[in-house]
């Protein structure tokens, strides 16, 4: 289980995203965020979160990883990508994916 105060990354800030994280941080949790448009996290970084230029650096010392983008290509990419999630995070982090999303991706 990941209690407060862990550090958290979360990725994609989008309408449903950003309640999210707002969420998590009025829980007491510390957050990394990286979304492709940074004025979406501005609210979220106003909150108390760290902007992160990438998932990898925004995986680098985190116990949890949220994803919430947009499309399969978007989760393809934070995963697989050339600063994804997969080559960056440490063994043993959790990766949750909450994006709809293709069944077998």
């Amino acid at each position: 289980m990941i209690t407060p105060p862990s550090r958290i990354a979360f990725i994609g800030l989008g309408v449903m995203g950003r309640s999210m994280a707002l969420n998590l941080l009025k829980a007491g949790y510390v957050l990394n965020v990286y979304t492709r448009t940074r004025a979406s996290a501005d609210a979220v970084i106003a909150a108390g979160a760290t902007w992160c230029d990438t998932p990898a650096a925004a995986c680098a010392d985190a116990r949890a990883v949220i994803t919430i983008v947009g499309v399969p290509a978007d989760v393809r990419e934070v995963y697989f990508g050339d600063n994804g999630l997969l080559a960056a995070a440490a063994p043993g982090t959790t990766l949750i994916d909450m994006t709809t999303s293709e069944p077998q991706l």
